[in-house]
């Protein structure tokens, strides 16, 4: 590709830049290493997030393998719908979306939830996996597809599906610096130079542009205080076509002078983060509107400035 890997926040890895010429030799070497699957209906079916802190043989371990293993019972669910294995000492990726979660429940058991749903019904242990292929054959059978997600489907759930248990608080996510299992590095905007790993150890993927490895991996910074990595921004223009202005010099500029989390949009689609940030700058038309703890896109507080006024605005210059 070229020479660049993004973290995507669905804690994927993607290659860019990959010629024609290349493409099919990059596509087999996958495929040998079981990072892709032969059966495109089941790597379509692979969109599943899980704690990246998992141990072997624990609860989300034991759950995410023996879903991998039954994707083959899985309906034709839309594009982007993805399972969500959360079942540590408490829940991790509280505020990451997905469609079908698992999660640890207050009372220490394990539960099934749907999305935007606030609460779940317990499963037992072992029966996790049918819980979560249960829900999807009755999104599917209750037109689902048409909504495109299970947070925008409106239909009641099934008696079986719908119950009181509430989700445990959730724990604080990593930081860069040491973790139980090795290192935990960030990416100032999810991304890494490939040569970072060739030597390196496994690593565990997270949707925080964030690397979690199993041991050191030279070049990268463990540093929590690196302003860079309260940061989100997209390619911006002119790598995208959607983006009106540039995103990731400015959001350079700017991080070190802004307080909490900053996102930089290229447009109003915030491809770069789905969440709320503390200070969101869109693009638009070559300018940029600025809005406070919101999304991109959202109603902006000052709208058409340009880079030299924001830089005045936070004090960068």
């Amino acid at each position: 590709g070229n020479g660049l890997i993004d973290m995507t926040r669905r804690a994927n890895l993607q290659i860019r830049g990959v010629r024609d010429e290349s493409w099919r030799p990059l596509l087999d070497r996958l495929l040998d290493l079981g990072l892709v699957d032969h059966d495109a209906r089941r790597e379509g079916a692979r969109m599943m997030m899980v704690a990246p802190d998992w141990r072997e043989g624990d609860d989300s371990h034991r759950i995410a393998r023996q879903l991998l293993d039954r994707l083959d019972e899985l309906p034709d669910l839309p594009g982007k719908m993805g399972f969500v294995i959360d079942a540590g000492a408490a829940p991790l990726l509280s505020g990451e979306a997905g469609d079908f979660r698992i999660e640890r429940a207050r009372d220490g058991g394990l539960i099934l939830r749907a999305e935007r749903r606030a609460q779940g019904v317990p499963v037992d242990s072992g029966g996790e996996v049918d819980a979560l292929l249960a829900l999807a054959r009755w999104f599917v059978e209750s037109d689902g597809a048409r909504a495109g997600r299970m947070a925008r489907h409106d239909a009641p759930l099934p008696d079986w599906a719908t119950g009181t248990a509430e989700v445990a608080a959730p724990r604080p996510r990593p930081v860069p610096g040491a973790w139980d299992g090795g290192m935990a590095y960030g990416l100032p905007f999810g991304q890494i130079d490939a040569r970072h790993l060739l030597d390196a150890p496994a690593i565990r993927l997270t949707p925080w542009r964030m690397l979690l490895a199993e041991g050191q991996v030279p070049g990268l910074s463990a540093d929590a205080a690196d302003p860079l990595i309260h940061v989100e921004a997209c390619p911006g223009a002119p790598t995208c076509p959607q983006a009106s202005v540039e995103t990731r010099d400015l959001a350079r500029q700017l991080a070190p002078h802004v307080a909490g989390r900053l996102h930089v949009s290229g447009c109003a689609k915030g491809c770069a983060c789905a969440m709320p940030a503390d200070i969101v700058l869109t693009g638009r038309d070559g300018r940029y509107d600025l809005a406070f703890h919101a999304r991109a896109g959202s109603a902006p507080v000052r709208p058409d400035l340009t880079a030299t006024d924001l830089l005045a605005h936070f004090g960068a210059c």
